[in-house]
């Protein structure tokens, strides 16, 4: 070949190489996600021991990422900011559907009781009653959870509002929107009226040796319940290297595993996150609340007699009867 276009060619090559960016060196860290249903600097110390225990098993730093609402949680893990962590049902649904995550393990309750229940609580003494609530007279100031919380809004909407046809919005005479630790102090200090919330979280707040914690749990009351919730799922990113994934399984299914004196140093640590040893799981846990969104979603098309919608919410509910047909039997 030409000696001229030899060095031609490689000259366009080394400008080819210097004008495209390389690829970003992969991270070292692990990024762990945690909910935030409660306030960071309460979570920050619960969660601390756990994460110190995860990086001295993996060899690696692990850093935990905490957000004021679960959509911060999905769109990190969506934009590979994060590689795993703990969401609510409703949130970790949209972290496997937009975010590629998958569900690899669940939490499991400390009352030995599988899952948990939404509630609407009042300030005790009130005379506020589920019937007074219900009127809709616009009188009440109202607590909602996150938009993407499944005790805080999905459950109610399921529940409650959605089959009385009662739109909160319309109902009350304001509606906020709050983490649960902020709902239980805005009932029991008399900022709001009612708000949803739900036994974890209520559960949580009686683990807490505070003057304003012990208060608190004297100064409200549940007026209504929801069905049992499954427990919150642990989700992963799936495009995770497989030998990342393994090393992390061993941790999370051996923490706090057995009759040593380490294991139960590990069991106080998840006792203070609220969880027994961590269970294995996949997609299918998230089969109950597919079927609280699908439900709500058929409600609301009923009444607003939207045929369309209607069908649609009804195919949905049938795929989920034949995928909960298909699941192995409950150990």
């Amino acid at each position: 070949m030409n000696r001229r276009i030899v060095l031609a060619l490689a000259a366009v090559l080394a400008v080819s190489a210097c004008g495209k960016p390389g690829a970003p060196p992969p991270r070292k860290e692990i990024v762990f996600s945690i909910l935030s249903a409660e306030s960071q600097s309460s979570a920050e110390k619960d969660w601390a021991p756990f994460l110190a225990d995860m990086e001295k098993a993996l060899g690696r730093p692990v850093k935990a990422f905490y957000a004021s609402n679960y959509t911060a949680l999905i769109e990190a893990m969506r934009f590979d900011q994060t590689d795993l962590g703990w969401f609510t049902n409703q949130s970790g649904l949209e972290a496997v559907r937009r975010a590629g995550g998958e569900v690899f393990a669940r939490s499991a309750n400390t009352t030995g009781i599988d899952g948990y229940e939404a509630v609407i609580i009042v300030k005790k003494g009130s005379g506020i009653t589920l019937d007074k609530i219900l009127k809709c007279d616009k009188t009440l100031n109202f607590g909602m959870g996150d938009p993407k919380s499944t005790s805080g809004t999905l459950a109610p909407m399921t529940y409650l509002f959605a089959p009385r046809k009662i739109d909160p919005a319309q109902c009350f005479r304001t509606v906020r929107s709050a983490n649960h630790e902020s709902n239980l102090f805005s009932v029991a200090s008399g900022v709001l009226d009612a708000a949803t919330n739900n036994t974890a979280s209520i559960d949580r707040l009686s683990l807490l040796n505070t003057d304003i914690a012990r208060q608190t749990m004297k100064d409200i009351e549940i007026v209504w319940r929801s069905p049992r919730i499954p427990e919150d799922p642990l989700i992963w990113r799936k495009d995770l290297d497989p030998e990342l994934k393994k090393k992390l399984g061993d941790f999370m299914f051996s923490y706090g595993v057995g009759d040593t004196d380490e294991a139960k140093r590990q069991r106080a640590i998840l006792a203070q996150i609220q969880t027994l040893p961590f269970k294995h799981a996949d997609d299918s846990h998230l089969i109950p609340v597919r079927e609280m969104e699908a439900t709500e979603q058929l409600v609301e098309a009923r009444n607003k007699n939207d045929a369309a919608a209607i069908a649609k919410a009804e195919a949905a509910l049938a795929q989920i009867a034949k995928e909960k047909a298909a699941l192995p039997p409950a150990p």
